[in-house]
C-alpha cells in the first residue's frame, strides 16, 4: 500500500469511482430519456418490471463473495501467502457459482410463471425469461472484489461507466430502428454483459501479474483458516436480500399494486436519487478495504475516526443535492422526459430525502460487518423491511405514491438508529 492517510485513500478511490459512477449517472438517465420517449410511460413500465426482477432476483441470490473476500483475503495478501489466499478465492468463486445457478432457475421460472402477476403478462414472458440471463453476471461479485482488494478502483470507473455507455448506444440504435420493447431489453441486457466481460478479463490479467494464479486449483477445501466463513457469507447474503427488499422489491410492489406506469414514475424517481447517492456511497465502496486493514491490525480507535469522517462528508455531499432536487426536481422531470413523467416527482423527494439519511449513516454497516458483526446488521435490516413491505401495500392503496417514498425515508431512519444502536454497544476494544 502507499504511504497516503487512510482517509485520503479512501477520498482518493472514491474520487476514481466517482468519475466512472458519475458518467454511468448521466448515462443511466440519458438512456432512461431516450427509453422512455420511444416506448411511453406503460411500456417503459413493463420494461422497468422485467428489469427489477432481474436485479431483485439477482442481488436475494448473491452472497456478496466481494464482502468475503476483503474480510478473509485482506492478511493473506498483505503477507503474502498465496495459497491460503487462493482458497479464499476459490471459496468466493464457489459462493458466485452456487449463487448464478440457483439465481437463473428462481429467475427464469418467475419470469415463466409469474408473469400475469409482475405486470409484463404471458405474451411478454419469453422476452422476461431471456433478460433473467443477465443475472449470471450480475450475482458474480468475485472480480469486483479482487479489484477492490488490490486497490485498482480506476478499474471498477471504467467498468461502471462501460455498462452505461453501452446501454445508451443501444437504445439509441433500438430507437433509430423504431425497436419493440424487446429491443431494448437487448440494449439493456448487453450493456451488462459487456461491462462484465471487460472486468472479467482485467482481473485475470491483475491475477497473473501479482502470480497468484501459480498453483490455483478447484479442489480442496473451502473454508480452512477461516473460521465462521460460511456464517459469514449467509448474513451478508440476507443483508443485501433485505436491503433489495426496499429497492427493487418496493419497483415491484408498486407495479402489482398501481400498474406499470406508477412503477416507471417510482422507478425514476428511485434513478434521480442513485445518481444523487453516487457520490456518497462510492465512499463505501472505497472504506470497506481501509477498514478490513485496520482491523487486521487491531486499530479500532482510527477505524472510528475514519467512519466518522466519511459519514459527516457524504452527508452533507448528499444534503445539498436535496435541496436542489426538492426546488427543481418538478421542472427538470417535465424538461427530460416530458409532461407525462412529472407524476414522478411526488415521490422523488421522499426517495432523495432517505438518500440523504442513509449517506449520514454509511459508515456503520461497513463498521459492524469488517468487525465481524454481521448477525447485528441482518437482525436491523430484517426488523426494518419487514415493517417497510408491511406497510407499503397499505400506503400504497389508501395515500398514493408519494406514500411509498415517505415509507422508504422512514425506513432509512430506521436502519440508521438501529445501526448506530448496535455501534455503541460494542464493547470496548472495539
Amino acid at each position: 500500500m502507499n504511504g497516503q492517510p487512510p482517509i485520503r485513500r479512501v477520498f482518493g478511490n472514491a474520487g476514481l469511482l466517482l468519475g466512472g459512477r458519475t458518467a454511468n449517472a448521466v448515462l443511466g438517465v440519458g438512456y432512461m430519456i431516450v427509453s422512455a420517449r420511444a416506448l411511453g410511460a406503460p411500456e417503459l413500465g413493463v420494461l422497468v418490471l422485467i428489469h427489477a426482477f432481474a436485479q431483485f432476483i439477482g442481488d436475494v441470490m448473491k452472497f456478496q463473495s466481494w464482502q468475503t473476500l476483503l474480510r478473509y483475503g485482506a492478511g493473506p495478501l498483505a503477507e503474502g501467502r498465496r495459497g491460503a489466499f487462493q482458497a479464499v478465492l476459490r471459496f468466493s468463486a464457489v459462493l458466485d457459482l452456487i449463487s448464478t445457478l440457483v439465481g437463473l432457475a428462481v429467475g427464469i421460472g418467475g419470469a415463466v410463471l409469474l408473469a400475469d402477476r409482475l405486470g409484463w403478462g404471458g405474451a411478454r414472458a419469453p422476452a422476461a425469461a431471456l433478460y433473467m440471463v443477465t443475472i449470471a453476471v450480475m450475482v458474480s461479485a468475485t472480480p469486483i472484489g479482487l479489484m477492490r482488494l488490490f486497490d485498482r478502483f480506476q478499474v471498477l470507473a471504467v467498468q461502471t461507466a462501460l455498462v452505461g455507455m453501452l446501454r445508451l448506444a443501444g437504445c439509441g440504435i433500438a430507437y433509430l430502428l423504431h425497436a419493440p420493447l424487446e429491443g431494448f431489453l437487448v440494449a439493456w441486457a448487453v450493456g451488462q454483459f459487456g461491462g462484465f466481460v471487460w472486468l472479467l478479463t482485467v482481473t485475470w490479467r491483475e491475477l497473473k501479474a501479482r502470480d497468484l494464479t501459480r498453483g490455483f486449483s478447484w479442489r480442496g477445501p473451502l473454508t480452512v483458516g477461516m473460521p465462521g466463513a460460511w456464517r459469514f457469507a449467509w448474513n451478508t447474503n440476507l443483508s443485501a436480500g433485505l436491503d433489495v427488499a426496499m429497492g427493487h422489491a418496493a419497483t415491484l410492489v408498486v407495479g402489482a399494486l398501481l400498474g406499470p406506469a406508477a412503477a416507471g414514475f417510482w422507478r425514476i424517481g428511485r434513478q434521480v436519487a442513485d445518481a444523487i447517492a453516487k457520490p456518497a456511497r462510492l465512499l463505501t465502496a472505497a472504506l470497506y478495504p481501509e477498514l478490513s486493514r485496520m482491523r487486521e491490525s487491531g486499530d479500532h480507535a482510527q477505524m472510528t475516526r475514519l467512519a466518522r469522517s466519511v459519514g459527516m462528508s457524504a452527508g452533507g455531499v448528499v444534503l445539498v443535492l436535496l435541496v436542489v432536487s426538492a426546488l427543481f426536481g418538478p421542472l427538470l422531470l417535465r424538461l427530460a422526459l416530458g409532461p407525462a413523467f412529472v407524476p414522478a416527482a411526488a415521490a422523488m423527494s421522499w426517495q432523495v430525502g432517505a438518500t440523504a439519511i442513509g449517506a449520514f449513516a454509511l459508515p456503520l454497516e461497513p463498521m459492524l460487518m469488517t468487525q465481524g458483526r454481521a448477525g447485528d446488521v441482518v437482525r436491523v435490516q430484517l426488523v426494518v423491511s419487514l415493517l417497510f413491505l408491511a406497510a407499503l401495500p397499505l400506503l400504497l392503496l389508501n395515500f398514493g405514491l408519494a406514500a411509498g417514498g415517505m415509507a422508504l425515508m422512514a425506513a432509512e431512519a430506521g436502519l440508521a438508529l438501529g445501526w448506530l444502536t448496535a455501534v455503541l454497544r460494542q464493547p470496548k476494544r472495539a
